[in-house]
C-alpha cells in the first residue's frame, strides 16, 4: 500500500478549519445584511414620524456591529490579510516563512489574551442583561474568546505550513 502526500489528500483539520471558514465567511455576509435592517430603521425613525423611535434598533446594531469586527477579524487571520504588514523587501521563500512565523507567534499571543481576558469578560456579563431590549451580555461577549480560539486555530495552522517551507518541505 502507498502512502499518499501529505497535502494532496488534505486532513480531516484541514477540512474542518476550511468548512469553519466557510461558516464565518457566510455568518460575516449574514451579519452585515442584518446590520442594514437596524440601522436603516433607527434613520427612518430620526427624520420622519412614519416609524416609530425603535429602541431594540440601537443594541440590535451594536450586538451585530461586534460581532461583524470579530467575525472579519477571525476570516482575515485565515486569509492573512488581518494583522499583516508588507514591510520587507523581497525576501527568499524561506527567508520569507521565517518573517511570517514571527508574525503568527504575535498573532499567537494576542489570540490568548483575547481568549484569557475573553472568558474573563464572558464570565463577567453571564448573568446580566442589555438595559433596552433585554438580551443576555454574554451573546456579545464571548466574541472575544472565540475570536481568539480561532486565531490560534488559524494561525497554527499557517505557522505549520511555514514551518515546512522553512526546513525545506514541499507544500
Amino acid at each position: 500500500m502507498t502512502e499518499m502526500p501529505v497535502m494532496s489528500h488534505p486532513s480531516l483539520w484541514r477540512r474542518a478549519t476550511a468548512a469553519y471558514a466557510k461558516l464565518l465567511e457566510f455568518l460575516l455576509a449574514a451579519c452585515v445584511g442584518i446590520l442594514v435592517i437596524p440601522v436603516t430603521l433607527q434613520i427612518i425613525s430620526r427624520y420622519t414620524p412614519l416609524i416609530p423611535s425603535y429602541i431594540w434598533t440601537e443594541e440590535m446594531a451594536r450586538f451585530l456591529f461586534v460581532w461583524t469586527i470579530m467575525i472579519g477579524a477571525m476570516v482575515g487571520v485565515r486569509e492573512a490579510q488581518h494583522f499583516e504588514v508588507d514591510v520587507w523587501p523581497d525576501l527568499s521563500r524561506r527567508a520569507e516563512a521565517a518573517v511570517r512565523i514571527a508574525a503568527r507567534l504575535g498573532i499567537l499571543a494576542m489570540a490568548l489574551v483575547f481568549v484569557w481576558a475573553g472568558l474573563e469578560f464572558t464570565r463577567f456579563a453571564w448573568n446580566r442583561t442589555s438595559e433596552l431590549a433585554d438580551l443576555p451580555l454574554w451573546l456579545i461577549h464571548v466574541a472575544w474568546p472565540v475570536a481568539g480560539v480561532t486565531w490560534i486555530a488559524f494561525a497554527g495552522e499557517q505557522i505549520v505550513d511555514e514551518a515546512r517551507i522553512l526546513v525545506g518541505a514541499k507544500r
